[in-house]
């Protein structure tokens, strides 16, 4: 079994076949999907979906895009709206220093509120970071200086400092499709370092289509096309990879059921 610890299943781009995707990530074996959310306004449409599959769970918050939108959203808020029995994680949430969408004084003040209310919770948080390293190193640290909180640093493209730090923290690293693009070595190189049990992957779909698929349109089944290429550069078994991400997601994202009443769909 596998995990698409990061998808976007709410996103147009799927609207049109949803049941055919998530069957063919049940037919690669991809036993559970986490759908992430972007804007808590937005939040009925990622719940939809996750109600509607019993093995697709998501998040709730505020992709740093967006934050000066939500920041009257602020963590006890968050933590109220995770009741919500398929609601397992927060974020994604973060610094984006490459498009600069969003003040970065509104991304931080988010990122503080978001990693309040995982403290708050014991639920995962799910950060996106671009191009902010030194800024994402120091609020990590100075966040947890103030008590410690479980998080993934997704869709990893950052530079080895900052997955050392994440390490240092007992945080998570998720690796994308990224990895397996010619330009990836230094990624890989990350990827090769990191403790077993520190490592998600995720397709962040329908973004970042791993080879051999890429230019197209992103699926949770391509992710194991990542766990491939993710096992070949630890030098482990595709078998080995799978079991072990798989068992550090449940560790991390611990309100996901590792059984499953019923399948549907």
């Amino acid at each position: 079994m596998l995990v698409d610890s990061h998808c976007h299943l709410d996103f147009p781009d799927f609207a049109a076949e949803l049941d055919a995707v998530v069957a063919r990530a049940r037919a690669a074996g991809i036993g559970r999907m986490v759908t992430i959310s972007t804007r808590v306004k937005k939040l009925p449409q990622v719940l939809a979906v996750a109600e509607r599959f019993p093995d697709v769970f998501c998040s709730v918050g505020t992709h740093p895009h967006n934050a000066h939108e939500e920041l009257d959203i602020d963590a006890a808020a968050l933590v109220a709206l995770t009741q919500h029995p398929k609601i397992v994680a927060l974020g994604e949430a973060g610094l984006d220093y490459h498009y600069d969408k969003s003040p970065r004084d509104a991304q931080a003040q988010g990122f503080r509120q978001h990693i309040a209310a995982a403290r708050e919770t014991g639920l995962p948080l799910v950060i996106h970071s671009r191009e902010a390293d030194d800024d994402m190193a120091r609020i990590l640290r100075e966040e947890t200086g103030k008590g410690a909180f479980p998080a993934v640093l997704h869709c990893f493209t950052a530079g080895r400092d900052l997955a050392m730090t994440a390490m240092e923290l007992g945080l998570y690293i998720g690796f994308t499709g990224i990895i397996t693009f010619k330009n990836g070595q230094d990624l890989r190189d990350i990827a090769a370092a990191l403790p077993a049990e520190r490592v998600l992957v995720e397709t962040d779909s329908p973004y970042l289509a791993p080879l051999p698929y890429r230019g197209k349109r992103n699926e949770p089944s391509y992710v194991v096309e990542t766990a491939k290429m993710l096992a070949q550069t630890r030098g482990v078994s595709e078998t080995e990879i799978a079991r072990q991400t798989t068992e550090n997601f449940f560790r991390l994202f611990n309100k996901v059921p590792r059984e499953l009443a019923r399948m549907a769909g």
